[in-house]
């Protein structure tokens, strides 16, 4: 047995079969929901992994996963797992020409999709040859136009596969690849070993202790602990983060709940009803609606079992926090650091704010490196995150990117991050920023050039440059100063949007705009940011 995540899984399996592995909640409210064993999870994952099997796709085949949060998602990131196929997320907001994007750099050959995006993948398909089988999930709105490749229901792809296992040997060098929206154009496809990942992205075994020393330690720990820790993401499974909780409860023998949707106040009748302990999400623009309903309508709701609420990919702000600690004064509210290349880096210090930085307790394989020599930089310099030992392989079909991105140093593997930081004499990183001008709103990262080349696909659009400005729940949001080309008729902000939504997925979509005679920038051409970053704040002139 090796550090392979589908022979880890099924080691858990095979130690607590009937234990109950995953609720789910289809449409909050309602009470239609799920509940799995493990064994049942287990079986419903071997079922559609001999149906890919019996299509062809077999060893480092990709496939796509284009679902809302639900029990497909899990059962088909373990049903290529199983096969040694190379599960590979799909942003569900992204619309025609982003999925085409994705679809061709993955190199899709297989799709596992919701059955309300039928008419995205039915546009999409034609223009990624690679892509040849179709699975989905649910039925589709009435007239949505069918895929050129006809696809299979899951509920067929259940029923045509086997429940028993009777796979191959498996290996920790298998793949996992997780796209990501990053900070440098267009999203990218981070190569993680199953070995590396479950080090850096899931803590060994024991996110918080001592990790495994071998593979069959993990069943050991299950089979010696007991139950009653309940692991509640609430982010989309679409995005790594939700997907490694998951895979770290169940590398417990713990109970994961899953809603489709994020409904604030159904979350919290979940955490009463479920006894969370554990809820994880996406700063203030997640936590800021639990603080709303708990003061509000759902005042009094019992929140007794919840141990740890947890943010990764957005800092919380101080004034949340203090808010939540004041309706829930026994649950730790914990700021977690990482990312798509490094996993895991660290939890941010109490003093943490949008006034002081993100001031990070690192791990000891994180440190701040010159950029250009790779080297520690010295107390109090700015330099570049780095992490070494159990980082990915490189990005998937951008060996260019991959260069710049990850070296070798004294024997250890290394990836450079794109945060700039500093680090203090004892040890506190502060981190400083991107090192680009991305945008992070509500933790979804969005890159202003994509932005700006969909505003100047308008016809009336001249010149177009894109910032951020903050936004009270979701950190910041998009903000576009736009020139128009001489003689056109004039544009409004619904106007750009309504343009803007048939190239773009709708978190991308710009909040405000500012018109203007003329976009600033450098004598060479380079964008002006902070130029920009003034007008659409109101600081400068338009």
């Amino acid at each position: 047995m090796e550090y392979n995540l589908a022979d880890l899984f099924e080691s858990i399996v095979d130690t607590v079969p009937d234990r109950e592995a995953l609720v789910y909640v289809d449409h909050p409210g309602t009470g239609a929901e799920r509940r799995l064993t493990y064994a049942e999870l287990d079986r419903a994952a071997n079922r559609l992994a001999h149906h890919l099997s019996d299509q062809g796709i077999g060893p480092g085949r990709h496939v796509g996963l284009h679902l809302y949060n639900s029990v497909a998602y899990l059962q088909a990131v373990y049903a290529c797992l199983k096969i040694r196929a190379v599960p590979v997320n799909v942003n569900y907001r992204y619309v025609e020409e982003e999925l085409v994007y994705l679809y061709r750099d993955a190199d899709l050959v297989g799709l596992v999709f919701d059955a309300e995006f039928t008419e995205r993948v039915a546009a999409a398909l034609p223009q990624a040859p690679a892509l040849r089988h179709l699975v989905r999930v649910g039925t589709p709105p009435a007239g949505a136009p069918e895929p050129a490749i006809a696809p299979v229901a899951l509920a067929d792809a259940e029923a045509a596969g086997s429940p028993a296992r009777g796979f191959g040997p498996r290996s920790a060098d298998d793949q996992i690849v997780i796209y990501t929206g990053g900070t440098t154009g267009m999203p990218k496809g981070v190569m993680w070993r199953h070995e590396d990942i479950f080090f850096s992205g899931m803590g060994g075994g024991a996110p918080t202790g001592e990790p495994v020393k071998r593979p069959q330690e993990l069943a050991e720990r299950v089979a010696a602990g007991g139950e009653g820790i309940v692991f509640f993401p609430t982010p989309p499974l679409m995005h790594g983060t939700s997907t490694l909780t998951a895979f770290i409860a169940f590398h417990f023998g713990q109970k994961v709940v899953l809603h489709r949707k994020y409904v604030p106040e159904e979350v919290l009748r979940t955490v009463a009803r479920e006894k969370v302990t554990s809820v994880s999400l996406v700063g203030d623009a997640m936590l800021r609606p639990l603080v709303d309903a708990l003061g509000g309508p759902l005042k009094g709701t019992d929140c007794s079992s919840l141990f740890s609420v947890s943010s990764s990919g957005a800092i919380l702000s101080e004034t949340v926090r203090d808010q939540f600690s004041a309706l829930v004064p026994h649950a730790l509210l914990l700021n977690n650091f990482g990312s798509s290349e490094s996993g895991f880096n660290g939890t941010a210090t109490e003093d943490s704010g949008p006034d002081v930085g993100f001031r990070l307790r690192v791990n000891a394989r994180t440190a701040v490196v010159d950029p250009a020599t790779r080297a520690p930089v010295p107390v109090g310099e700015p330099g570049r995150l780095a992490q070494r030992g159990h980082v990915p392989l490189g990005y998937y079909n951008d060996p260019a990117k991959t260069a710049e991105t990850f070296f070798e140093r004294d024997g250890d593997r290394w990836v450079l991050l794109g945060d700039m930081a500093s680090v203090d004499t004892e040890g506190i990183v502060t981190v400083l920023g991107r090192g680009s001008q991305c945008i992070n709103s509500g933790g979804e990262k969005i890159y202003p050039e994509e932005v700006e080349q969909a505003l100047k696909a308008h016809p009336d659009v001249y010149d177009a440059l894109v910032a951020g400005v903050p936004d009270e729940r979701w950190g910041n949001r998009v903000a576009a100063v736009v020139q128009l080309r001489a003689g056109s008729a004039p544009l409004d902000l619904a106007s750009v949007q309504a343009h803007c939504r048939t190239r773009l997925a709708g978190y991308k979509i710009p909040r405000a705009v500012v018109f203007t005679d003329r976009i600033q920038r450098s004598p060479s051409g380079k964008a002006d940011y902070r130029w920009a970053k003034a007008v659409v704040r109101g600081e400068g002139a338009g």
